[in-house]
């Protein structure tokens, strides 16, 4: 009967339409990158709090399913708001199209795109489970993106065009 009643709460929790705001797509001009850098860390320390939260509670007994199922919906909100700013505002409207025929622009594009290409992958990978390592790669990945997307000279973004 408990389990039945998990499964019950957990379809209703994950079939709900969640609503997510992207940034503007004007576009506006109005783009802090370091902010969204940021706001992925706190999302990737608030997945593996969850995650722990999860384990945790997994073995209590009885098994409070209500708390548990509070850090399942957090853990799974956060990972959609990685990928959200992973879409909306780095995919869509931050990594500008380039020409293809510089090898050096063409490199970095490249890697910046398969960098959040991977983060989209763990994050969703982070909703499948409770595996910390997920939350190990995300951390490793946004730290790859962000020494590959801001210049060393200047600390800041070059597609800013």
């Amino acid at each position: 009967m408990k389990k039945n009643l998990l499964i019950a709460i957990l379809l209703l929790t994950f079939t709900i339409p969640t609503i997510v705001s992207a940034h503007c797509e004007i576009p506006c001009g109005i783009y802090a990158d370091k902010m969204r850098i940021d706001m992925i860390k706190e999302h990737i320390t608030t997945i593996e709090k969850s995650m722990n939260q999860i384990i945790e509670l997994e073995k209590s007994d009885p098994i409070n399913y209500n708390q548990l199922v509070r850090w399942i919906t957090n853990k799974e909100h956060h990972a959609n708001l990685i990928q959200e700013i992973v879409t909306q505002y780095f995919l869509t409207q931050r990594i500008k199209l380039i020409d293809e025929s510089d090898n050096k622009v063409l490199w970095k594009y490249q890697t910046e795109l398969s960098i959040l290409h991977k983060m989209l992958v763990y994050a969703m990978k982070t909703k499948q489970t409770t595996d910390l390592k997920h939350c190990e790669k995300l951390n490793e990945l946004i730290d790859d993106f962000y020494n590959i997307y801001f210049t060393e000279e200047q600390n800041s973004h070059h597609h800013t065009n």
